[in-house]
């Protein structure tokens, strides 16, 4: 069977629910932000995931993708990546969307412009392209704790997309998702699934 790679998203931190552009800046799970990674981990615990036991994980050194894989309970199975790391902003970094434009054009969009002093999209998609071809590289499924940004920009890598159809696609904190097979293609088999927080 072709490896399939499950993406989680980190918990709500403080930044993220303010919309502030948040790379390499170590900002901490809020309380919520806890309570989503306990929740996630208790869903992945029970079917159709039983706990994943073969998975091969990975994370993000961040604390918040870190805190949220060690919640969730794969912690002691992790391996932090740097290549999944977050976007870096540069000089966006800590900033709204409303306030980077306030600064570089009301037109500016980040899939468009990019970032000033930062990373280039076309670096957050080399790092994804890693990440896929870490992942198929053999006959397993890999889970991955990590990024709005990075992820959606994996989405699209794994679907041999532009980096920028990330855009199209929405990420919220502590969000599951599964990039899968169909008709022997790459495909997306599950996207954004919040469930385990509702209720």
């Amino acid at each position: 069977m072709a490896p399939r790679i499950l993406l989680v998203r980190h918990g709500q931190t403080e930044w993220s629910l303010s919309g502030r552009h948040t790379g390499r800046t170590d900002i901490p799970l809020l309380e919520e932000g806890r309570r989503g990674a306990k929740l996630l981990g208790e869903r992945l615990r029970r079917a159709p995931w039983d706990g994943l036991p073969d998975v091969e994980v990975r994370t993000s050194p961040l604390a918040r993708a870190a805190e949220t894989c060690e919640l969730a309970g794969f912690g002691d199975r992790a391996e932090p990546w740097d290549a999944l790391m977050e976007w870096d902003y540069g000089a966006y970094e800590g900033l709204t969307p409303a306030e980077i434009k306030d600064r570089a054009g009301a037109d500016w969009f980040i899939w468009r412009d990019g970032v000033r002093d930062g990373e280039a999209l076309a670096g957050v998609a080399a790092r994804a392209d890693e990440v896929i071809e870490w992942a198929r590289s053999a006959d397993r499924d890999v889970l991955v704790f990590a990024h709005g940004h990075i992820l959606r920009v994996l989405v699209a890598r794994w679907l041999s997309l532009e980096p920028s159809f990330a855009a199209r696609v929405r990420l919220d904190p502590a969000s599951v998702s599964v990039l899968g097979w169909a008709y022997g293609a790459p495909a997306v088999d599950r996207w954004n699934d919040t469930a385990h927080l509702e209720g």
